[in-house]
């Protein structure tokens, strides 16, 4: 449970961050267009950090019983 808190705890800051960080690019002195690579940076990273996420807390695993595969 612990890791689950964590790990949406670290996520979520991340996103927060990010996000924060582009709306700052595109409202400022770059404008839209100008932070518009940067958003198409954003939207991946963030896609990636929540598949992480749910990869390695929120997935089913299979249970390791130390068996060699055959």
């Amino acid at each position: 449970m612990a890791e689950i808190v964590g790990g949406l705890i670290g996520s979520l800051l991340v996103a927060t961050f990010v996000i924060g960080l582009a709306h700052s690019i595109s409202t400022g002195f770059a404008g839209f267009w100008g932070g518009l690579p940067f958003w198409c940076i954003v939207i991946p990273v963030l896609g990636l950090t929540f598949y992480d996420f749910w990869n390695s807390c929120l997935r089913r695993k299979k249970p390791d019983n130390g068996a060699p595969e055959t």
